[in-house]
């Protein structure tokens, strides 16, 4: 297993994160990557080094959906075969939720979110924008996600190399992800994951404004295909995400 953690001016919560899910993951491998933080950063990505993680640096911050690209691309070349979690490093995931996202894909072989119960102390921007969200992707597919922005994603292997492909450099890039796998068909696990929040998510660095522009943008298009009965192509190897895995203890890391 990858554990990819894509970061942009860090905070001093990733080198602890780091080490926890190594100790929490033994054989996994945490790969950190950065979208151009720049000098002020390196501390803090040097503790995380220092931790155990490889840490790739970009020099110009792009966006999310670049730097998780970029470590698809990385852990296809350097890892192949091996399954890839995606955390967020602003201690919102929980490490024994990253452990059952990740076991939950390494037994189905299926891409699975991490879906946050938006009860109790929850941000109303985050209530709200996640209850939207889940209403437009329900008229866009016909399908229920109960969490279309959790950031914690576990990905099988097989599907690697097709999401290096997938457009959309910013916070986008997941939607159309998840957009493409559901229009194929194919299977999408939900395991129910703590809320966690710092500082009303002081943390985050969505943008409220331009980062949902882009969110609704292909949402939009599902939806308006799907109304006039248009059916929309998505070159998702299907065959090569099964359902019939080895039990966990079977399998490597």
């Amino acid at each position: 297993m990858i554990v990819l953690v894509p970061v942009y001016r860090p905070g001093d919560r990733l080198p602890p994160l780091v080490g926890d899910l190594r100790a929490a993951l033994p054989g996994a491998d945490v790969l950190v990557v950065d979208d151009g933080s720049g000098p002020p950063a390196a501390e803090v990505l040097r503790a995380a080094r220092a931790e155990g993680a490889t840490v790739l640096r970009r020099r110009v911050n792009r966006g999310k959906g670049v730097v998780l690209r970029t470590g698809f691309r990385y852990a296809s070349t350097h890892h192949p075969g091996r399954d890839v979690v995606c955390v967020d490093a602003d201690g919102q995931h929980g490490v024994p939720d990253v452990c059952r996202v990740a076991e939950r894909t390494r037994a189905t072989g299926a891409p699975t979110l991490g879906v946050r119960r938006f009860d109790g102390e929850v941000p109303p921007r985050s209530r709200f924008g996640n209850e939207a969200t889940r209403v437009a992707f329900r008229l866009a597919t016909g399908r229920d996600v109960r969490d279309t922005q959790t950031g914690l994603r576990a990905y099988p292997a097989a599907l690697l190399g097709w999401l290096t492909t997938v457009p959309g450099d910013r916070f986008e890039y997941e939607m159309t992800v998840l957009l493409r796998l559901v229009r194929a068909g194919l299977p999408v696990e939900q395991v129910d994951i703590a809320t966690r929040y710092h500082g009303d998510n002081s943390g985050s660095h969505f943008s409220a404004l331009a980062d949902s522009v882009r969110i609704y943008r292909p949402l939009a298009a599902s939806a308006a295909a799907r109304l006039v009965g248009r059916r929309e192509a998505d070159a998702v190897p299907a065959a090569a995400v099964t359902t019939s895995r080895p039990t966990p203890a079977t399998r490597t890391p």
